[in-house]
């Protein structure tokens, strides 16, 4: 089958069956464009078709980009990877159990290896009182994030929680301004990722948020709360990326378009023109976690981008080894499989489906079975 049809029966019957609501999905080959469409509704209640320019909350796509950007400042000599995030940050020292106090690199930030946790940044009070945990002001961010106890001794173990939340910060300081200068002076500027941003220029474009539902996706509130893959709950903000006062997240705070993304990920395939040098990008996109039986999962390590593919079989994929890939809990995807010239964009307007779903496994097994 071709990978056109491939593609379109997969989305149609993700949007069929009520498992999402919409997709934009762009696939290249070597650079070329072998499959560019937007399929379904971007808004179900008011009627409005999916585009190709369609604004999504990009969640945990907002990860990369902040790599990016602390890596053209390492470039720049702003920031060294092995710098102690104490050099930047001189009262960040989040503690082990037994309240030692060890160091933290930019390194283990990048990586998820620093062993920083997940915990709530409100007090039970505050949580009782409806304060908004994305007003407490990142100084504030920061130094509840640093108070909290520490999983592991850096270096040790891969938790995925608020690093990248902390580079951001860093970030925005080593420009004299906020996380989105630094993104869009090394980044997003330079690649003409012009919607990529903290907020939303033109809402008319902004997908509406779905989440998984027992009778198919359904619109979310705000907030919302599913239950997920890994034993848990995900809650999610929507009416965030309205809030210009919202703290910039790294880890989780852009909007921006598949087109915009794609641009990233052929700048990283491609060797790092025009924002990052051709070593920088392939020590970024090499495995940083090899001390680890396993970081993610099993078959699966960490690179400074995303998970890296390091036994394709124990992943259960059918990609090349050394793929990088990752997601966004709103409903996204996305893969680098060098060896085999392909950069994917996947992005849905239903988490968590859209990121973690049968969905994204069935786009993977129709661009390699028809490849």
């Amino acid at each position: 089958m071709k990978l056109e049809q491939a593609l379109d029966a997969v989305v149609d019957t993700a949007i069929s069956e009520k498992r999402i609501v919409g997709s934009v999905l762009l696939v290249r080959k070597d650079g070329r464009p072998l499959y560019e469409k937007a399929h379904g509704l971007a808004d179900r209640e008011a009627g409005r078709a999916m585009s190709r320019d369609t604004i999504f909350r990009l969640s945990s796509v907002t990860k990369p980009i902040v790599a990016a950007t602390i890596l053209a400042l390492m470039e720049a000599g702003k920031i060294r990877l092995d710098d102690a995030v104490t050099v930047y940050l001189p009262d960040f020292k989040p503690a082990l159990a037994d309240g030692s106090v060890p160091e933290i690199t930019i390194h283990h930030l990048l990586t998820h290896s620093a062993g920083l946790a997940s915990g709530p940044l409100l007090t039970p009070a505050e949580t009782a009182a409806g304060v908004n945990r994305w007003h407490l002001g990142r100084e504030t961010i920061v130094a509840r994030l640093a108070a909290q106890e520490l999983l592991f001794a850096p270096g040790t173990g891969w938790a995925y929680g608020p690093s990248i939340d902390v580079l951001g910060v860093i970030a925005g300081q080593l420009v004299g301004g906020t996380l989105e200068d630094a993104i869009t002076r090394y980044v997003t500027g330079p690649l003409q990722m012009d919607d990529t941003r903290f907020g939303v220029r033109d809402t008319s474009r902004l997908a509406a948020a779905y989440a998984d539902g027992t009778e198919g996706a359904v619109l979310m509130g705000d907030p919302h709360s599913v239950a997920n893959n890994w034993g848990g709950v995900t809650t999610y903000d929507p009416g965030r990326i309205f809030d210009a006062q919202a703290f910039q997240s790294g880890g989780g705070g852009a909007a921006g378009t598949g087109p915009d993304f794609m641009r990233l990920l052929e700048c990283l395939r491609s060797g790092g023109g025009p924002i990052l040098q051709r070593d920088t990008v392939a020590m970024g996109m090499a495995n940083q976690t090899p001390q680890l039986t396993h970081a993610v999962s099993p078959g699966l390590q960490f690179s400074y981008f995303g998970a890296w593919v390091a036994d394709a079989r124990a992943a259960g994929l059918p990609v090349a080894p050394g793929t990088n890939r990752w997601g966004g809990i709103y409903g996204h995807h996305w893969f680098v499989d060098q060896a085999n010239g392909l950069s994917v964009v996947s992005m849905s307007n239903t988490g968590l489906e859209g990121s973690d779903g049968a969905y994204r496994d069935a786009v993977y097994d129709a661009i390699y079975g028809a490849l």
